[in-house]
């Protein structure tokens, strides 16, 4: 599947790591310790209420040391009740030894208020756990060059994913543990244990990326791609007959394009590996590779089973196609169809579709047909700028994570250049991710009649997060609804109308069927545009 936002994360982060060796103490107990202590100091003989003159509290050094108690025990509760000492810290504690040693001096001269003993436990006790926490080593210490690399992608996912129960454990101990536990001494140990980490989401739309796949995954979104020109998904889960991979669609002009692979195929096996339990990133992986190289495939159409060998190539991601239909009998100066074909969202598709529309436009084209077929999605931003083209007002889709909705993506019809023209759109089950938000928000504001069977139902969105080496991070940060409130993840969108069963796939034979009536695959003009 093609991966929607394209963002960044830092590293950046205000919290404190705690290392499973510092102990965890309830403040509680402490406070409790220091009242006692002081009240005992304050406290006076009930017989007698004459102070006792050997005690001169103004210049006895318990004040120093409560004084140094309070300060070291509220730097204690600052930080959550967690019992540690930063290096920074060091010097306090040297002023709280002083202070400790100025009153264990001056301990004589109130022993008849408090035994020196019950004196010298509580600062044993103070001692003690103080020392405890401060060589304790924490993780600013500690941490390796590949443990910060593991932090960064756990606060990632901690900060995007959409699941914030992150499938029912608890991701605090999970990076305490993997810390703990994990070996991370070089990078390709690193890489596995945050692989081990996203598997426990068990999500296959969220995964790691090494750095070459990265790049290539930018690439993707731009305008080239080297491989044999296929987008794949898995079956639909409720389909218990299949098994292997769903090819989506096939790049018009491609290898697999060429040697007859369409939507809907099933991928039994790659270069004689199984795809029965392989992922579609693995998946992906190989099919992708170095222009030229050959790749073996097993492809089952139907009942049919065929192995195919291709050869990988560069194939142009080149979003768009337009054609100018004319409809027989109705006049050299009838309104004439255009037919554009949207084939993916990279990063040059809205001005792709702009650009179609004003040449058609330019040629007394007044109603159009958008191609969303085999589309299978691509960079969110454009799908939201193409439904911005064709809309005057209205919401376009709404983005939700576990709490409900979260944002709105709307238009005020600012950015519109065909608002008002008769439009229809095409689609099939190989419509999906950001194909799908588009259909969806014409259909559901009333602007485009839809023809074609069910979508492909991909509902979630990802984003894709670059870490400081260089790899990175897709995951998904959020599911979406139409305008309508309609969820379709595994479901899909589905269309006014079907289509003829043998209306074609390919630019040229479209304006075919509008033509001629006695085509098996006619369609009306005046049907196609009707709500």
């Amino acid at each position: 599947m093609e991966v929607l936002l394209v963002g960044s994360a830092t590293s950046h982060s205000n919290h404190y790591i705690f290392s499973p060796k510092v102990l965890a103490w309830n403040h509680t107990t402490t406070r409790k310790i220091e009242t006692r202590f002081f009240c005992s100091l304050s406290s006076k003989d009930k017989s007698s209420r004459t102070p006792i003159p050997s005690l001169n509290l103004k210049r006895c050094a318990h004040k120093t040391f409560l004084r140094s108690f309070w300060q070291l025990n509220g730097r204690f509760i600052s930080q959550g009740g967690f019992f540690f000492l930063k290096p920074e810290s060091l010097p306090q504690l040297r002023k709280f030894s002083i202070g400790l040693q100025k009153a264990i001096k001056c301990s004589e001269r109130f022993n008849n208020l408090v035994p020196v003993f019950s004196l010298r436990i509580i600062v044993t006790m103070m001692l003690v756990m103080t020392l405890g926490a401060a060589v304790s080593r924490t993780p600013s210490w500690a941490l390796s060059e590949e443990n910060l690399l593991f932090l960064e992608a756990w606060r990632t996912l901690d900060r995007a994913y959409i699941d914030k129960t992150f499938n029912g454990q608890s991701w605090f101990r999970y990076r305490e543990n993997a810390l703990r536990s994990e070996p991370m001494n070089t990078r390709e140990e690193t890489y596995s244990a945050i692989r081990k980490m996203i598997a426990t989401l068990d999500d296959p739309f969220t995964r790691f990326l090494e750095p070459a796949k990265f790049k290539s995954l930018r690439s993707g979104t731009q305008n080239t791609l080297t491989g044999v020109g296929l987008s794949i998904g898995y079956p639909a889960k409720n389909d218990k007959s299949t098994s292997g991979l769903m090819v989506i669609s096939a790049a018009p002009g491609g290898p697999a394009y060429r040697a007859g692979i369409s939507s809907g195929d099933l991928i039994l096996a790659i270069d004689d590996t199984s795809t029965q339990n392989m992922g579609i990133y693995d998946a992906a992986d190989r099919l992708q590779g170095s222009e030229g190289s050959g790749v073996e495939l097993i492809v089952r159409h139907g009942d049919e089973t065929r192995h195919l060998s291709l050869i990988r190539e560069r194939v142009l991601l080149n979003p768009v196609k337009s054609r100018i239909c004319k409809v027989p009998g109705m006049g050299e100066d009838a309104p004439l169809i255009g037919y554009i074909k949207l084939t993916s969202f990279n990063q040059n598709a809205s001005g792709a579709v702009r650009e179609a529309i004003e040449t058609l436009r330019g040629n007394n084209v007044h109603a159009f047909v958008l191609d969303l077929r085999d589309n299978s999605g691509g960079l969110f931003p454009e799908g939201i700028e193409i439904a911005k083209i064709w809309l005057n007002k209205g919401v376009i889709v709404y983005i939700c994570d576990s709490r409900g909705v979260r944002d709105i993506y709307d238009t005020d019809g600012s950015n519109a250049v065909a608002a008002s023209e008769p439009l229809a759109v095409l689609v099939n089950k190989g419509t999906a991710s950001a194909s799908e938000i588009l259909a969806g928000a014409l259909k559901d504001n009333k602007r485009a009649v839809l023809f074609g069977e069910p979508t492909f139902g991909k509902g979630k969105i990802q984003s894709v997060f670059e870490l400081s080496d260089g790899s990175g991070l897709a995951v998904t940060v959020a599911r979406y609804e139409t305008p309508g409130h309609t969820d379709i993840d595994k479901v899909g969108i589905f269309p006014d109308h079907p289509l003829p069963v043998t209306f074609p796939k390919d630019d040229e034979s479209f304006c075919g069927c509008l033509q001629d009536p006695a085509s098996a695959c006619y369609l009306n003009k005046v049907n196609l545009f009707s709500k």
